[in-house]
């Protein structure tokens, strides 16, 4: 990050209080704490983690730009899968996961609205009254003959039924990180060398998660990631979706790419003003911490939960299955949108910038022989 700004004092002075947190929490765990437990307090520490502290984080201004903000394009291709399952399951209701600046569910609704199929609920679950405020203020400024259907919710409802969204969640959720050896796999935790952080290898004390190591063959010094609370995330979804489909965005790949040879060093990323990095442990809280999702990974604990795993394609062949090429066609080439708006389908459908990177995993419980339209040409399922 040779050219990235070093952050305001009020945001060093935050980081440095959440700094002082993670060394209590290294210390109550002995010296050593798991990775993905620092990954928790660094991202969702109460008041100081980063996607929770009020620091602006989406958009332009912030540390990344996420699909829906890129182009409202994105949602209404969306909105078509969306109906679609609408459709097959009467009075059902949109769930989406982590809405961040509420983009997405502005464009969402007003483009349901124009379809005539408005979810009986759109249910936001949002654990950051900062963020929860900004997206109430999207919602009345965009849809607001809409905005008495948006309930904001903190924790996942007992039954869900209609459509659940998670637009880049599953890698913002904490991993473990392991390095092969020669004697197994050792697990990467963080721990203290002159009062600073650092990561330190202990050997990996769960025998179920050294055998998954195991299984995966990789050769020594070779460093990964497991998503397991991504994977329970799933399990509990999986227990609270009566009847409807998940529809799961992220950058990622099936497992036989995830566990590359070019990948040796895994796929941990950090995210500070429109530029990435591998330093975990600079600046905590002020910082995206993300790593790429494990498709496969999360497909088999998703069969293993009763799940129908019902399409697997890159975001490029489920936007253009949706419709976004008709929706770019219907606007006038000569008025002034159109240029911009080829220039955000572009964006979003190639390959080197969001197109192949991004995936779309779709999951289903008891929606009979519904084909889902995102998925009709294009789906990789195979691969997973």
């Amino acid at each position: 990050m040779r050219d990235a700004p070093v952050p305001e004092a009020d945001a060093l002075a935050l980081s440095a209080r959440l700094v002082t947190r993670i060394r209590q929490a290294v210390a109550a765990a002995g010296g050593r704490l798991g990775f993905d437990a620092y990954m928790q307090l660094a991202l969702y520490a109460p008041g100081l983690g980063y996607y929770v502290n009020g620091l602006r984080k989406f958009g332009a201004e912030g540390d990344f730009v996420t699909a829906p903000e890129r182009s409202p394009l994105f949602a209404r291709a969306l909105a078509r899968q969306v109906a679609q399952v609408l459709q097959a399951v009467p009075g059902g209701e949109v769930l989406e996961f982590g809405p961040g600046s509420g983009a997405l569910a502005a464009d969402l609704l007003a483009e349901l609205e124009r379809l005539g199929c408005v979810p009986s609920r759109y249910l936001m679950l949002e654990l950051s009254a900062e963020l929860q405020q900004r997206q109430h203020e999207a919602i009345a400024r965009r849809v607001p003959q809409l905005a008495g259907r948006v309930q904001w919710l903190t924790q996942l409802p007992e039954r869900v039924c209609g459509v659940v969204i998670a637009n880049e969640v599953l890698d913002a959720m904490p991993v473990r990180r392991f390095r092969a050896t020669a004697g197994g796999a050792a697990e990467l935790c963080v721990a203290l060398e002159d009062d600073a952080l650092c990561l330190q290898a202990q050997p990996v004390r769960d025998v179920q998660v050294a055998q998954r190591l195991a299984g995966l063959g990789l050769p020594p010094g070779y460093e990964t990631e497991l998503n397991l609370t991504a994977e329970a995330w799933l399990r509990t979804l999986a227990e609270r979706l009566v009847r409807g489909a998940a529809l799961l965005i992220d950058y990622g790949y099936p497992s036989a790419e995830y566990y590359h040879p070019q990948r040796s060093a895994g796929t941990l990323r950090c995210y500070y003003r429109q530029q990435a990095h591998d330093d975990a442990l600079r600046w905590p809280g002020l910082q995206d911490i993300t790593a790429h999702v494990d498709f496969s990974a999360m497909a088999q604990a998703a069969c293993e939960a009763g799940l129908t795993v019902a399409g697997f394609a890159n975001q490029a062949q489920f936007l253009i299955n949706c419709g976004l090429a008709d929706l770019l066609e219907a606007v006038d080439p000569t008025s002034e949108d159109y240029l911009d708006l080829a220039v955000q389908a572009r964006q979003l459908l190639l390959p080197q910038t969001m197109g192949e990177a991004f995936k779309v995993l779709a999951l289903t419980r008891d929606l009979g022989d519904v084909a889902l339209r995102g998925f009709r040409e294009g789906d990789r399922r195979h691969a997973l």
